[in-house]
């Protein structure tokens, strides 16, 4: 990575669709630090110097970098971390979109301290402009059909209604369970659900995701042990719960799931 010019922002992403949006507004040239799980796009990360993973941040390795932004995230970053860069006196971007409604703004959230730099105001202007129609759908006949979304095994962990994955599934025509909301943080956003729990039952689909936990063909017929009226099937993760850049095409991606 060739030096940034004195004065310049130095940007550490924490968050993988951070650091895909913050690439897709231009800012690649001074990006500074990422995650390992920061890996989209590949060509465009694969400089980009790692400092550990969400809840494991290097921290010596990150303050090396010298950068002078970091963007973090509610669910994927610890707290202690955050308190930690804010008392080096670093600025924080903190995000925490809770459903694809959010993400206008979250674009501008990103794009706002760095609109000085090159064409970054414009690209903004596009992604929010893309996600103007893909916002605007609903579904014919409502959101009836229920999914329970899988995102780990051992425990089993699913979403709880007010979280970015579940009001993605919503906006594509899915009723998530199970029905409760998680609140503003915390475990609770991400339910644990026991072997036993009614939520099986009552599921006309079971979704298994890609990521965090990567689920497989060989996972399939345990779930569907468990939800034997259910339709149990393998989604992508990425389209499904990172925010951004690609919220559009993760709406697209859910809605085609319908037919």
């Amino acid at each position: 990575m060739p030096p940034l010019e004195a004065g310049s922002p130095r940007i550490a992403s924490l968050v993988p669709s951070a650091t895909e949006l913050l690439l897709a507004l231009g800012l690649g040239p001074w990006l500074v630090a990422r995650t390992g799980f920061c890996t989209q796009p590949p060509a465009a990360v694969r400089d980009i110097p790692k400092v550990g993973g969400t809840k494991d941040v290097q921290l010596n390795r990150l303050f090396a970098l010298a950068p002078t932004h970091v963007v973090v995230n509610v669910d994927e970053n610890r707290r202690e971390t955050a308190e930690t860069l804010a008392a080096r006196g670093l600025s924080l971007i903190v995000t925490h979109p809770q459903g694809p409604a959010d993400v206008p703004a979250l674009i501008q959230q990103l794009a706002e301290p760095f609109a000085h730099l090159p064409g970054v105001r414009e690209r903004a202007a596009a992604l929010q402009a893309e996600l103007v129609p893909a916002l605007a759908w609903t579904p014919p006949n409502g959101a009836s059909t229920t999914v329970l979304y899988l995102i780990w095994r051992d425990p089993w962990m699913s979403v709880a209604r007010d979280t970015y994955i579940a009001r993605l599934l919503q906006a594509g025509g899915w009723r998530s369970l199970p029905e409760r909301d998680g609140g503003a943080q915390g475990a609770a956003r991400y339910p644990v659900l026991a072997a036993d729990d009614p939520v099986w039952g009552a599921a006309d689909e079971v979704w298994l995701s890609s990521e965090p936990y990567a689920f497989g063909p060989a996972h399939l017929a345990e779930v569907q042990a468990l939800a034997p009226q259910a339709r149990v099937r393998l989604v992508d993760g990425e389209l499904c719960s990172w925010w951004g850049a690609r919220t559009a095409a993760g709406l697209a991606y859910v809605r085609s799931l319908r037919g």
